[in-house]
């Protein structure tokens, strides 16, 4: 009875516990399911993500090939200004902001003062005009030589922000001849530059350039019979005004005010008025390898001293009159953009018109001078380095029976010939070798009536030039 009992107990618990078993080997089991299925999830979750960003990646490199394929949006004019102006806007505030760290005594580097004062030298340049000819003329017996036509020394230097120096002093054999020295004062008022000194005058383009700058061996015909040989160069005070826009055009107003030692137009003047220079310019672009550019000019002043016949002796009268000369330029130049090296065409056309009062030298009077002139020149860059051009030149001078007075003569004004009048044809060719060194050739033919004789001149130039200003032209 007592083993029946037991065995009882025994069958009971053993019912008991494998139940508790089988329920803890499920939860086992479905731990390690959800511990699986917990680590693919996260494997998924991966894989998408890398799907993702590198889905993303594609997209954003074929967006910035599409970019660069398009053509980008047109910018207007007004909108390049106003990101130029930003740009320096915030380029001057983050300078402004900046501020310089202080050295240490141990970073402090002591130099000897004395080493950089050649920043406060002048550039200098140094230029040679070299002259060979062959002449032809009846009645003329020399008809070659050779010279140095002058050596010129540049010199030309900031003295500080607002202002620059310039000068040119001319040497020709024994003499020195000061052709240029001024001072510029930039922003001297609004728009406008100041020039304090000597200097080639603005009267149209030409006379601005310096002898061995100009495109031709010599200066124009009308403009050397005009000015006289060295052109317009007079000492006073000179005002360039850059005015408003004309619709397209720009344009430009220099005023000079100097005194009269020009020989040619000024040397009967002994009252010291000075002369007055306008000059009007106005540049505008006719497409992109096209420009044009015209001017006018007009010179002013007075002469009171004059010698007149009488009873076959001169004697010297005083009566102020006035002298006026008026010019007219003209510029057009072709030079493509993707070729300008390589290729251009440059056409330049000047007149020159002189009205000037006198007393004439026959005791006849007062009378008055009218003469005029100009040139017109076409050049091409046939090569890099090889300009060809042609120059025209005319002048004419004014008829007057007594000009050829005694010591009175008023050529190359005037003449005794009632139709007086010269022409000259040049072409040229110039051949850079390096821009430091250039070879002209060049023919002249003149001919005309009342004046000079035909003549025929075979030139060669050779300009050589070193400094950091080679073949300046002012």
């Amino acid at each position: 009875m007592q083993v029946k009992k037991m065995a009882c107990i025994v069958l009971f618990l053993v019912m008991i516990g494998f139940p508790s078993l089988g329920l803890a080997q499920n939860k086992e089991t479905e731990n390690t399911e959800l511990t699986e299925l917990k680590q693919q999830m996260l494997e998924l979750k991966r894989q998408m993500d890398e799907m993702k960003s590198k889905h993303e990646n594609e997209i954003k490199a074929l967006k910035e090939q599409i970019e660069k394929l398009s053509p980008p949006p047109p910018v207007t004019e007004e909108v390049k200004a106003e990101e130029e102006a930003d740009y320096l806007r915030k380029l001057a505030e983050s300078t402004a902001g900046e501020e310089e760290e202080e050295k240490t005594p141990e970073e402090t580097v002591f130099k000897f003062g004395g080493l950089s004062l050649q920043k406060l030298n002048p550039e200098i340049s140094v230029s040679g005009d070299f002259l060979g000819y062959y002449r032809h003329q009846s009645g003329t017996r020399k008809r070659t030589d050779a010279s140095m036509r002058g050596l010129e020394l540049n010199f030309q230097s900031y003295l500080d922000p607002f202002s620059r120096l310039k000068a040119t002093a001319h040497i020709h054999d024994e003499e020195i001849h000061l052709e240029e020295i001024y001072f510029t004062r930039f922003s001297m008022f609004e728009n406008a530059n100041l020039d304090l000194g000597r200097f080639r005058q603005q009267f149209g383009v030409v006379n601005r350039w310096h002898e061995d700058a100009i495109d031709q061996v010599e200066y124009p015909l009308a403009l050397r019979n005009i000015f006289g040989d060295e052109g317009l160069n007079q000492t006073g005070a000179s005002l360039e005004w850059i005015l408003p826009k004309w619709g397209k055009a720009h344009q430009g107003l220099v005023v000079q005010l100097t005194n009269t030692e020009n020989e040619r137009l000024f040397g009967g003047d002994t009252l010291g008025n000075p002369s007055l220079l306008l000059h009007y310019k106005n540049y505008r672009d006719l497409s992109r390898d096209t420009y044009l550019e015209f001017g006018l000019s007009g010179l002013f002043g007075w002469n009171d001293r004059w010698n007149v016949e009488k009873a076959k002796a001169l004697e010297t009268e005083y009566d102020a009159l006035g002298t006026q000369v008026f010019g007219a330029d003209l510029s057009v130049l072709w030079e493509p953009a993707d070729r300008a090296l390589y290729r251009n065409v440059e056409w330049r056309s000047e007149v020159y018109l002189l009205n000037r009062d006198i007393m004439a030298p026959d005791n006849s009077g007062r009378d008055n001078l009218q003469a005029w002139g100009g040139y017109s020149y076409l050049q091409t860059k046939a090569a890099r380095n090889l300009d060809v051009g042609i120059r025209y030149d005319y002048y004419k001078p004014d008829s007057k029976g007594y000009a050829n007075v005694t010591d009175a003569s008023l050529a190359p004004l005037a003449y005794t010939a009632d139709d007086a009048y010269r022409w000259q044809i040049c072409p040229y060719v110039t051949w850079w070798q390096s821009e430091f060194v250039k070879f002209r050739l060049e023919y002249d033919y003149a001919d005309g009536s009342g004046m000079e004789k035909p003549e025929n001149i075979l030139w060669f130039q050779a300009i050589f030039a070193a400094g950091p200003h080679k073949h300046e032209r002012y």
